[in-house]
Order: C-alpha cells, then sequence, then structure tokens
C-alpha cells in the first residue's frame, strides 16, 4: 500500500515560522547583552580602579581617532555651506548659512560622525583584541589567575569611550565650523565678522550640551559593543572577523536609533 503524499508546506506557516525565529534570536541577543552590561557597568564604579589601562585607552580612542574625526568634520562643514548657499540663494537667505552650519554640526552631524568614524576604528579594534584574547584562552587564562576580566578588560575601554567622546566632538564640532567659515569667507565673499557673529547669535548652550551628552552615549555604545562582540567570539579567526564586523554594523546601528530618541528627548515640544 504506498504512503500518502505529503502535505505541501503552508507559505504562512513558513513565513509565521521565520518571524518567530527571528523574535526569538532578538530576545536572546537581549538578554545575553542585558547580562553582559549589568556587570562591565558595575566593575566601572568597584574599585580597584586600573587607571593606567583607562589612561591608554583614551589616548588609543580619542587621541588617534583624531585625525579621521577631524578631517570628516572639516568636510563636512564646508559641503554644509556650500550646500547652504545653493538652496538659499533662491531664497535671498543666504546669511542664514552661519546659523545652519554651526546646527548642525553641534546638534546632529559633530556627534553622529564622529560616532560613526569611532565606531569603524576603534569598536572593530577591540573586538579583535578581545576576540583574539578569548580565542587563544588568555580571556580564560585572567579567570584562573583571579583577574576579574570584567574589571581589567572591559571597564577601563567603557570608562574611557565615555570620557574622551564629548571632548573629542566638542573639537570635532569647532573644526566643522571652521570648514563652514572657510568656505564662506574664501569662495562665497562673506564678511568674516558678520559670519562669525551670526553664528555666536544662533548658538545657544542647549545645542552644545546635547551634542556632548549623545557624544558621552555613543561612547559608551561604541566600547560596549567592540568588548560585547569580541568577549563572546568563537570559531577561530573566522570567528574573530565575524565579532568585528558585528562590532562595527551593530554599534553603527545602535548609535543612529539612539541619536533619534535623544533628540526626542531634548528637542520635542
Amino acid at each position: 500500500m504506498s504512503a500518502a503524499p505529503r502535505e505541501p508546506v503552508s507559505l504562512i506557516s513558513f513565513f509565521l515560522a521565520s518571524i518567530g525565529r527571528g523574535v526569538i534570536a532578538f530576545a536572546t541577543a537581549t538578554g545575553r547583552l542585558t547580562l553582559f552590561t549589568g556587570p562591565a557597568v558595575m566593575r566601572c564604579f568597584v574599585p580597584p580602579f586600573f587607571l593606567r589601562i583607562v589612561l591608554r585607552q583614551m589616548i588609543e580612542i580619542g587621541y588617534y581617532s583624531l585625525p579621521v574625526v577631524g578631517l570628516t568634520a572639516l568636510f563636512t562643514g564646508m559641503v554644509l555651506a556650500l550646500q547652504s548657499y545653493t538652496g538659499f540663494v533662491r531664497f535671498n537667505a543666504e546669511g542664514a548659512i552661519a546659523n545652519v552650519v554651526v546646527l548642525s554640526m553641534t546638534r546632529e552631524l559633530g556627534p553622529v560622525l564622529a560616532g560613526l568614524m569611532v565606531a569603524g576604528r576603534v569598536g572593530a579594534a577591540m573586538a579583535a583584541e578581545l576576540g583574539t584574547m578569548r580565542v587563544t584562552e588568555q580571556i580564560d587564562a585572567l579567570t584562573t589567575l583571579s583577574t576579574n576580566p570584567f574589571k581589567y578588560l572591559i571597564a577601563p575601554r567603557l570608562t574611557a569611550g565615555v570620557l574622551v567622546l564629548p571632548p573629542l566632538v566638542l573639537l570635532d564640532d569647532v573644526i566643522g565650523v571652521m570648514g563652514g567659515w572657510l568656505i564662506a569667507i574664501y569662495k562665497l565673499g562673506f564678511s568674516s565678522g558678520v559670519y562669525l557673529q551670526n553664528t555666536m547669535n544662533f548658538i545657544q548652550f542647549n545645542d552644545v550640551f546635547s551634542g556632548l551628552v549623545k557624544a558621552a552615549v555613543f561612547g559608551f555604545i561604541i566600547t560596549l559593543m567592540g568588548c560585547y562582540q569580541g568577549f563572546h567570539s568563537k570559531g577561530g579567526a573566522r570567528g574573530v572577523g565575524q565579532a568585528t564586523t558585528n562590532a562595527v554594523v551593530s554599534a553603527s546601528i545602535l548609535i543612529l536609533v539612539s541619536d533619534y530618541v535623544l533628540t526626542e528627548l531634548f528637542f520635542a515640544r
């Protein structure tokens, strides 16, 4: 007696199963990240404090990121001035160029672009470093020697990221505004005194402060994702490479999401 033919898989069942797998994977990843974040943040406030490691990480994150962040800010300010002039000249509102440049740089473009640049440089480096330590069992060796890896490896990086990103973004804002000033003065023929006066009259404390708060949050996100992905990497060299990619992608996405949330908190009416 021949077996009954198998019924075809329903497309709706397959679709729902795919959604369910995605939700479960997201919940699992969120839970693992939460369990990682709690001890990591707690260790930042519990002695002993490895100040030398924190200082070294601040130099690595801030000082060595300054060239790429500075160039990004400079040309971003230049492009903002050119694009603003192209649009405002149609409405005889060229005087608003200084306002647009300083507002865009301090509120949004300065912290976001700096965060993305640092995520690509520092987040990837942290994930690769910790991932290599994981696959070569150096982290296990620290645990064997009664050294808490969260205290020695994770907490100094988180502390350095939160401390160094705000001054880096502040310098990024200055360079970006200078880029707009250079274009306005030497290409568009603006008066230097009038341009700077418009900039100073329009900017407010909340504009700069909101960008610095965003920078601190972005620094925490970048270092957290770099450490998390590297700490949980597995599978040898391939796993380290995957952790590096995941660190940059996840940090970039979280930066954009948190940027919207913080903008909503600061400027929503």
